[in-house]
């Protein structure tokens, strides 16, 4: 019989007395690193059936990328948050995550990748894997001379820190 005056702990509380930091903890869904390795941004990715429409859920999303760049030993400049409607991108100063400075629609981004990314469900590992795509476009040009958005990415500053190099999942 159980003894019902005994708390139980979860697999994460476990997890947590394990680790010795966040990172080992939890992860972001994938990083970009610029051509010396270094992390300049952290992505959350959520395909099919779920997206960050709801509050709570894009909220969550948030505190989760602002955990994740307080636990870094350096400043991350950019975070990102994708579903299949919106790439969310925010710009962190090492102690405040901004509102989105640029929201791009994903198919628009990732039709080129996957020409039936609009007549199609997308999963979170299929959309990770595209979106990881795109920024390796904007990082070497392997797929165009112009990837979607490059301007726009040029703009923030986010694709001159792409430019050489690549991404890592988790």
């Amino acid at each position: 019989m159980v003894e019902s005056s005994r708390q139980t702990i979860t697999w994460w509380e476990v997890r947590a007395m394990q680790a010795t930091n966040l990172e080992d903890i939890d992860r972001p869904d994938f990083v970009a690193l610029d051509k010396d390795e270094q992390v300049v941004l952290i992505a959350e990715v959520k395909g099919f059936p779920f997206n960050f429409k709801e509050k709570k859920t894009k909220e969550y999303a948030i505190l989760r990328l602002i955990d994740y760049l307080q636990a870094a030993k350096i400043v991350i400049p950019f975070a990102m948050l994708v579903d299949v409607e919106n790439i969310l991108i925010f710009k962190w100063d090492g102690n405040n995550l901004s509102e989105p400075i640029i929201c791009f629609n994903t198919a628009d981004a990732l039709s080129h990748y996957e020409p039936k990314f609009r007549n199609k469900q997308i999963f979170s590992l299929y959309l990770r894997g595209l979106i990881e795509a795109w920024l390796r476009d904007l990082a070497y040009h392997w797929k165009s001379e112009t990837p979607p958005f490059s301007k726009e990415m040029a703009e923030i500053g986010l694709l001159q820190l792409l430019e050489e190099g690549t991404t890592q999942a988790y």
